[in-house]
């Protein structure tokens, strides 16, 4: 025994085997190798995620200010530009999903996430720091402001684009990148617990994270300025950073894995080039996977099936798969498609609730123009009223899993629980009348804007509390949880385990189309309703514009939208139901299926 631990030990200067007391200089270094994953990956992994929150939830809420204030900007365009970066942020998450899975691994990919935010926020802090960064200061000689130059345009889209590429790494992988710490095989009695309380305080962590954007960051940007409330949001991106890649010996780095994207391409070629081969009359002629998949596609979406039909003995190998993956697919590929294309419409009914919180500039500048005092001393930051949606959709989730549900399955006698696709609808309807309510609130607020004579000055503050704010935005709180939650598990329960990164993807998607749509819809809005003698409705004299108008056609949009979600539900069909945390369970124990 002591001859084979001898070939493992360290060899000297000279090549031969060291003595005791030469052994101890090197006691640091293990000879066996270090064991990876597990609960001290978990603090690193969170703390990357929860500061990436901070630091980008962090800027959005006073962008409006910055990008009127210093780049002169009116509310229509500050608004595009701010729906153009959330749609880069929201998509491209989705192309951080198919670099890891297919190229670089997710903490590589993780790694350069967290590297192009910090460079975005660094980039953005000095556009804050160097005064030619930014257009210089009207004077007050009556000489026209200077606009924006290219240069200064360009620096600053750069900043927004390198946060969402940073936003597109980081995303996408840190949940599944942390549940991969705990994949050590089957043997673990306890890895489904563990991973249960890695889940919860996850989700905790992002939702604290955004409530401290929201308070924290936001103040400092009110109180210390710009140069302060874009450089801490520098600083924490570089901790995020720092602490994810301490923590690098110790990660389990699981390798590069094919994705699932590939293959919905290889079955729609497939299918084109057979589309004029005959359907077959034996159920053997189908390719398949050797195991316990579907033998036989399904009639639905018939012309997908002629992707797997067997043309010629030759095409299938020895041990059971495609000799050409692009003539010939399996049943199981065929399959996963038509599920994605049938889910498609219902999850573009939930494009309209997006749209409908993608507002952020409009709410900021009402609240900027109300009464925010809590008390003589101290007023509620205006960027920071979007905390109370959080809290909203934080408590409504609390209340509805632990105290309406057990409530009423206890006076049912048997368990009760709202399926994913009437959550969704109930969503839909909720925010609905968010948009009714946002628009009575600036219908009274305008009205006393002009009863008081501020009609010509949108800095005057109007005797109104700004907290009536509060009820739309928990009413857009309630109406998140039913609708990203219900479309979640949706998600989850209509799609195959092995689309599960797709599951997770289409959330993401669908605010990234919502936010294109957006500005489609402002800018529409802005040309049609303008003319010679009439304001814009969304003018960025906010009490000249007519807000509640626009807020009151997004409401009935979003109610042609509901009627539409109904007609979706009856073309559907019937609904699984599949608890969200178990299937996230079962997918942890089987890493290609990890989202």
């Amino acid at each position: 025994m002591e001859q084979e631990m001898a070939e493992f030990l360290p060899l000297n200067r000279r090549g031969s085997k060291m003595e005791d007391s030469e052994r101890q200089t090197f006691s640091l270094i293990p000879i066996k190798s270090r064991k990876k994953g597990g609960l001290i990956t978990m603090p690193f992994i969170i703390a990357n995620e929860a500061l990436e929150n901070v630091a980008s939830y962090g800027l959005l809420p006073n962008m409006t200010f910055y990008l009127m204030r210093e780049y002169r900007m009116n509310v229509t365009t500050t608004q595009n530009l701010l729906f153009f970066w959330s749609a880069a942020t929201n998509f491209l998450p989705i192309v951080g999903a198919v670099v890891a899975d297919s190229y670089l691994g997710r903490f590589l990919t993780i790694g350069l996430g967290s590297i192009f935010s910090f460079l975005g926020t660094v980039v953005l802090w000095l556009t804050a720091m160097i005064p030619k960064a930014r257009p210089p200061p009207c004077n007050q000689s009556g000489q026209a402001c200077k606009s924006t130059t290219t240069s200064q345009y360009m620096l600053l889209v750069f900043s927004f684009l390198l946060m969402s590429i940073g936003a597109g790494g980081i995303r996408p992988c840190s949940l599944a990148f942390g549940a991969n710490q705990f994949d050590k095989g089957n043997h673990n009695p306890n890895k489904h617990t563990v991973l249960e309380s890695f889940f919860a305080w996850y989700y905790t962590s992002s939702i604290v994270s955004v409530l401290i954007a929201l308070t924290g960051i936001v103040y400092l940007q009110d109180r210390l300025g710009w140069k302060i409330g874009f450089g801490v949001p520098a600083i924490l991106m570089f901790l995020s950073a720092l602490f994810f890649f301490l923590a690098s010996p110790f990660y389990i780095k699981p390798k590069v894995r094919s994705n699932v994207f590939a293959s919905f391409i290889q079955v729609l070629v497939v299918a084109c080039k057979n589309r004029k081969l005959r359907y077959p009359n034996q159920n053997s002629d189908y390719h398949h996977k050797n195991g316990s998949g579907p033998q036989v596609p399904t009639e639905k979406l018939r012309f997908l099936n002629k992707a797997c039909i067997i043309i010629s003995p030759e095409d299938v190998k020895l041990n059971g798969g495609a000799a050409n993956p692009w003539k010939l697919c399996t049943v199981e590929q065929v399959e996963e498609l038509k599920a994605l294309i049938r889910v498609m419409p219902l999850w573009s009914t939930g494009i309209m609730i997006s749209i409908n919180l993608s507002q952020s500039s409009f709410p900021l500048l009402q609240a900027q123009s109300m009464n925010r005092h809590l008390t003589k001393g101290f007023q509620i930051p205006a960027g920071s009223f979007g905390m109370f949606m959080m809290i909203a959709l934080t408590i409504w989730v609390f209340l509805y899993d632990r105290v309406m549900l057990p409530l009423a399955s206890k006076i049912k006698g048997r368990p009760v629980r709202l399926k994913p696709i009437v959550r969704m609808g109930i969503g839909i309807f909720v925010s609905c009348i968010s948009m009714v309510v946002s628009g009575i609130v600036e219908h009274v607020r305008r009205r006393r804007a002009i009863n008081e004579g501020l009609l010509n000055n949108s800095h005057g503050l109007v005797e109104m509390s700004a907290l009536w704010l509060v009820i739309p935005n928990s009413l857009n709180g309630i109406a998140e949880a039913f609708s990203a939650i219900g479309s979640t598990e949706f998600y989850y329960s209509e799609l195959p385990k092995s689309m599960s990164s797709i599951a997770s993807a289409l959330l993401g998607l669908g605010m990234a189309v919502a936010s294109l749509l957006a500005s489609v819809i402002l800018s529409a809005v802005d040309k049609y309703t303008k003319g010679e003698r009439t304001e814009s409705w969304v003018s960025s004299n906010i009490n000249k514009g007519h807000y509640e108008y626009y807020y009151w056609l997004l409401a009935l949009m979003t109610g042609f939208n509901l009627l539409y979600f109904v007609a979706c539900c009856w073309q559907y069909g019937p609904s699984a139901d599949v608890d969200i945390t178990k299937r996230m369970m079962e997918l942890s124990d089987d890493d290609d299926h990890l989202p």
